[in-house]
Parts: structure tokens; sequence; C-alpha cells
């Protein structure tokens, strides 16, 4: 009924005609039914008449006989003018319906469709013509089932009154529902007409099946279009001499240290940082300010000397002592390894005999010791001591808010290496401060006004009649995020994105070779043999002490997810004997790190069990292979341990101890990432036999460590 009025009252007059003229069809058919019914009770009257003259004793005349057949007679027609007197107010009470249906419509504002009625009136004609000839047809049909049926008149009544009830029933159901009578139309219209008008009703919630169209990111110009940076490091390596640009101070440096190529990205990150100080560290080139800069490139592929290079070398005619460079790292082990070749120790190497002074402040040292290391305080007032800084997040925001005379407001390179975990630990805090300090007015009466910073804006007259320094970003990472909110956040200016491709050699038809660039969401490095072993969780120890004891692995970096895990692992290894085993976590002391990391390096050490402190950034040198005893739950984090081995164009392998409940979210992982070129390696249970009976013995040991260590800490 609802659909029904839905469509009457939207204006459908086509449709609301279709169902006017099958129920003028409905209502035909009703009395050609009633008119079947009178002549069907007037035959078998006459037989009953005729039988009814022989045990009457009427006289050879007939006349008793005649005289009841004249009552029945009457009887029959008095009952056919009551069918048509109920036909009559059906007829009636259906045109009043429709009369309040005019009325509605009139109130509503809707146009009246009274001419329409007498039209399709006279329309309905030629289909009552039809509907006599079929109705001849089925008062035929009927008769021949009454004569089987009505062998009484008990039946007989029953019958008058079923069909009685029949004609109640659709007269309410007219009236009530609309919908459902034009339903029984349409079905009834169906089994007479060959070609059955359409449906007006509209089935709601009825859907096709589509395939639904994923949609495709908008990205920026600068996103979308970067500059490919070769990924295959043997094959690209550029000659030092022949990058421009390069002072010959430092080239000889650079010899000295033996690098006598720079890796691809080393060869186009390093002349672009350049060419935007080419004026000077004032301004820019032009005179405009300078586009911050974005790297993506695998682990292993120089991406620190990519940003030391040009950044000493801007800074090698400065006269004055000011904080010109800040490099921001998340993590303290990325910031100082003492044999590592890391962020600070490569400043070092590089600076020295310049007269440019590196300061490192991650917490290592008391936060009074930084303060003497920063600034200096002296009759005229304080004083940088530094021209580049390497910090932490947390103390570097320390030193801006508390120590008195560290000031940024000389800065010109922001430098933020690991950039997306610094996105991700929500580090923006720490961000919008350096951007704030660097552009903070001094109210010192001895700084000098006409070379004090304002925010950048837009482009004037008044902007330009004075120099100033710009502040130019220079972010680095090996998964480099691609989502535009997450860099909006680091309001970049007019930014450059240098990432890495594959570069793959296809051969053609005339034996030519050409190379085609795929670029992935994520790149490996090129010599870096991935493996994954499907297991149970009770395995994994016998796994790692099969791959150390029977497979002769050295040199072996093995990741887990929490501090506990590495500190039980290192305990059982080291419960079980014959190998040389140590831990690297945050639960030991700075010193104690250091130690371990460079007896790792001199081969004393074969097994480092190590969290994910190790996996971002920092050299090992000389990792074999990398183990991830706990599957990665994220994709960043598996690049990131994978890279530890491999690194700067050497070969490497990595296994990953998956359970078997895990290995199919991790396959996907990978697949999503464009990695697929990871093999399976599955280890028979047979090979690891002889292990269990000393795997048992030393998880008793492992107990009893365990339960000493609680007490000592109760204690």
């Amino acid at each position: 009924m609802a659909l029904f009025c839905i469509n009457r009252y939207a204006g459908e007059e086509e449709q609301q005609e279709e169902a006017e003229d099958r129920a003028r069809v409905l209502l035909e058919r009703l009395r050609q039914q009633a008119k079947a019914r009178q002549l069907k009770k007037q035959r078998e009257a006459q037989p009953e008449g005729e039988e009814g003259e022989i045990p009457g004793g009427a006289g050879p005349g007939g006349e008793p006989g005649e005289g009841r057949g004249k009552r029945k007679r009457e009887s029959e027609e008095q009952s056919c003018a009551q069918g048509q007197k109920t036909l009559k107010k059906k007829q009636r009470s259906h045109s009043s319906s429709e009369e309040r249906a005019d009325t509605e419509e009139a109130a509503d504002g809707s146009t009246p469709l009274k001419k329409k009625k007498k039209e399709n009136r006279r329309k309905s004609k030629v289909p009552q013509e039809r509907t006599e000839a079929d109705s001849e047809e089925d008062i035929k049909q009927r008769e021949n089932r009454s004569n089987l049926k009505n062998k009484s008149s008990k039946r007989k009544k029953r019958d008058e009154e079923t069909e009685g009830a029949e004609t109640r029933n659709k007269e309410n159901s007219e009236r009530a529902e609309g919908n459902e009578s034009t339903k029984e139309l349409s079905l009834a219209a169906s089994e007479e007409e060959a070609n059955p008008p359409p449906s007006s009703l509209v089935v709601l919630a009825d859907y096709d099946r589509r395939p639904v169209q994923k949609v495709q990111p908008f990205l920026p110009q600068w996103l979308a279009q970067p500059k490919l940076v070769q990924k295959r490091i043997k094959d690209n390596l550029v000659p030092i001499r022949d990058v421009p640009g390069i002072h010959p101070r430092l080239l000889k440096k650079l010899q000295m240290n033996g690098i006598e190529s720079f890796f691809p990205v080393q060869a186009e990150v390093i002349p672009a940082v350049l060419q935007s100080a080419s004026n000077g560290y004032l301004m820019g080139q032009g005179g405009y300010r300078p586009k911050d800069i974005c790297v993506s490139a695998p682990t292993g592929s120089g991406k620190t000397l990519s940003f030391v290079i040009p950044v000493v070398q801007v800074l090698l005619d400065r006269v004055v002592c000011q904080v010109r460079a800040l490099v921001v790292l998340p993590t303290k082990e990325l910031a100082q390894q003492p044999i590592s070749l890391q962020v600070s120790k490569v400043f070092n190497i590089y600076t020295d005999g310049t007269g440019l002074k590196v300061v490192l402040i991650t917490g290592q040292k008391s936060f009074a010791k930084e303060q003497e290391m920063l600034v200096q305080k002296k009759v005229t007032g304080y004083c940088s001591l530094a021209d580049i800084i390497v910090a932490t997040p947390g103390r570097l925001t320390d030193h801006i808010s508390q120590t008195p005379g560290f000031s940024l407001t000389e800065l010109r390179f922001l430098i933020i290496d690991e950039a997306d975990r610094m996105i991700d630990d929500m580090h923006q805090n720490c961000l919008n401060q350096i951007v704030k300090a660097a552009f903070q007015v001094e109210n010192d009466s001895g700084s000098n006004v006409l070379f004090q910073r304002t925010k950048p804006g837009p482009l004037t007259a008044a902007s330009s009649c004075y120099p100033q320094i710009p502040l130019q970003k220079l972010l680095f990472s090996a998964t480099l995020t691609q989502d535009p909110e997450k860099l909006q956040q680091l309001d970049l200016f007019q930014p450059r994105l240098f990432t890495s491709a594959y570069s793959e050699k296809k051969t053609l038809g005339d034996g030519t070779e050409t190379e085609q660039e795929t670029n992935k969401k994520y790149t490996l490095p090129e010599g870096l043999s991935q493996c994954y072993v499907p297991c149970d969780l009770n395995s994994k120890p016998l796994l790692l002490l099969h791959f150390m004891l029977t497979m002769k692995f050295t040199r072996v970096l093995c990741f887990t997810n929490s501090r506990e895990a590495s500190h039980r692992l290192f305990l059982l290894v080291q419960a079980f004997g014959g190998v040389t085993v140590a831990e690297f976590s945050s639960r030991l002391p700075p010193n104690e790190r250091q130690r371990t990391m460079k007896e790792f390096e001199q081969g004393k050490i074969q097994l480092l069990i190590s969290t994910d402190a190790t996996a971002r950034g920092i050299d090992v040198k000389g990792v074999n292979y990398v183990i991830n005893y706990d599957a990665p739950q994220f994709i960043r984090t598996y690049v990131h341990r994978v890279g530890r081995t491999a690194r700067a164009g050497k070969a490497g392998v990595a296994f990953s101890l998956v359970l078997r409940i895990q290995e199919r979210r991790f396959l996907r992982m990978l697949k999503d990432a464009g990695i697929q070129d990871i093999k399976k390696h599955p280890v028979k249970g047979n090979s690891l036999k002889p292990l269990v009976q000393q795997y048992e013995e030393a998880l008793r040991r492992l107990e009893k460590t365990v339960k000493n260590e609680r007490a000592q800490k109760r204690a």
C-alpha cells in the first residue's frame, strides 16, 4: 500500500490509469461469474422440476409441475437481482474511493483526472468484449466441475457462502491495500493476456551487483612525479670527481676515507642541496626561498653522507659560530655509536680542520654538561659554541625551553633523519617548537634587527627589501610515507622527492636491452635474499639453535618484538651453550651496549639478540644474516630489520620465523608492499631431534635463572 501511495501522489498518471483499467476488468469479470452462477442454477433446477412432476401425481397437462418451475425461476431471478445490487454497491464503493483519491490529489495541488477517467471507460469497452468471450469459456469449465461437485444442496450452500466470503474479502482488500489489489490484477491479467502491461511498482532495496571501482589516490605533483634514483648500487656508481660543485677540500677528505665513487642517491642529492645554496646560506638561488628536499632510499644506500657533504661545504665560509644545521634523530642509538659511521661520527670526520663545531645532545651526559657544550656566557652576552647539532627530540626541546642563550634564529638546515618514525611517534610538537624557535624575535638590544627572521609569506617588495636567512628542510628515510596528509604536517615548501626505483633490464626481439623503471612502495637492498620458515611456537628456539649449530651461521642479528622476549631468548641460548651470544636492548646501560656492539663487529660475538632499537639507521658492520625470531607486525619494521644486512651493495640473507597462523597475513603484508621475491624454506622435524634433549635441560636452567632474577628484583 505504501508503494502504491507513493507512486500515486508522485503524479504518475499513466500508472494510475492502468490500475483503474485493471479494476474495471476485475469488476466485469465478477459480473460474468455472477451470470454464470445464475445460468448454472437454472439448468440444475430444470431437471429437478421434471423429476418432481412424476411423484406429484399431476395430470396430463402438468399444471402443478409448471407452477413449481415458475416459482423456482422467480426465486432465481430474485437472487440475480440481489447479485446485481451487490455488484452495483461494489462499483459505488470503488468509485467513491476513486473520488476520495481525486479530492486528496486536489488538496495536494495535483491536477484532476476526471476527463482521463471517462476516456479510459470508453477504452475499457474493447477489453470488456474480450473478457465476455473468455468468461463463456470459464462458464463451460465451471459447469463441468459443478456437475461433479454439486450433488447435494448442502454443498451448494457452502459453496455459495464461501464464494460470498471471498468477494467480501476482495472488497476489503481493495479498500485497505491498493498495492495488493494491483498485484492480484496484474496476475489475473497476465493469465488472460499474452502481453501483460509492465508493473508500475518499484521494488525497494533492490540493487545490481557491480564491481566496485577502486578509488585512485590523487597525489601532489612532487609525489606523483618524483626524481627516480637507481637502486642497483654496483651498476650505477659515480666517481666523486664527476659530481659537480664539491669543494676540493672535501674531495680530499673523501679520498682519505677510501671513497672513490658516490652511490646513486648521493650523486643525485648532493648537487641538489648545493644548488639550493649556490648564493651562500643567506639566501636561495636567485634570491628566492630554497625548496625542501625529501629522500626515500633503501637502507645502506648512503643517505647520511648525502646531507653531511653539502651541509659542511655550505658552512665552510661561516665567520661567527651560530647553530646553522640541526639534525634530529628518533633514537639515541642512531645518534651515537662509536664504532660505526653514524651521524655525529661522520660530521666529525668531515669537519676536522675546518673550524666547524659539532655537538651531540642525546641525554648521554648530564643536562648541565650539555649546556656548557652549547653556549658560553660572556660580558657581552651568550655566544654559541656549536655550528652543527645532532640531537634527539626530547633532549632538544628541553634545551630550547630551559637553556639560556640557546638560539636557533640563525638555523639554515633542518635535517630530519628517519622522518617517517618522527611523524609516527608523535614528535610533531618537537618540530613545531623548532620552527617557532627558528623564527623567534629576540629582544636583546645587541642583536641585529636587519637580519632577524620572520615567518615566510608571500613575496612582496617590502619582504624582499632586506635579506633573510631561509630555513630549508631535508627529510631522509628508507620508508618515507606517501600520505600527503601526514607530510602536510611538516609544512614543506615546494618539496622535491628523490626515490629509489627498480631498474629491470628486458631483452627485446632484436636482442637489445632496455631499462624499465617500476616504482614500488618500498625498496630493499640489492644483494638481499629473503626466506621465511613456517613453524610452531614451541619449535622457534630449536630452529634458531639449528641455524647457529647445524647450519653454522656467523654474525647473526636476531630481532624480537620486546625487551622481555629478547632477554629470555638470550638466557635460553646461553643455557644451551655452544654459541657466543649477547643481547642488545634499552634495558642495558649505554656503556655496556657500546661494548657489546664493538665485540659483535670484531667477530667475538656470533649471535646478537636485539629489539627494534638497532633496526633503524645503525650501520652494523659485517652482518651476514638477519633472523626475525618474532615476525614483524608492520611492513616498515620488516624493511628496517632486513636492511641491517646486504648494505652498500654487499650480499646478505634474511630469515623470518613465521607461525603457521601468521603465514597468510605475513605474505599478504609483503605482497601489498610490492615484495614478492621471498622464498619458503621449510625445516624438517628430524633435523631438530638431536637438539631436543639438551634443549629441555636448558629450559630447566632458564626457569631457575628467571626465578633468581625475580627474587633479586623483589629484594
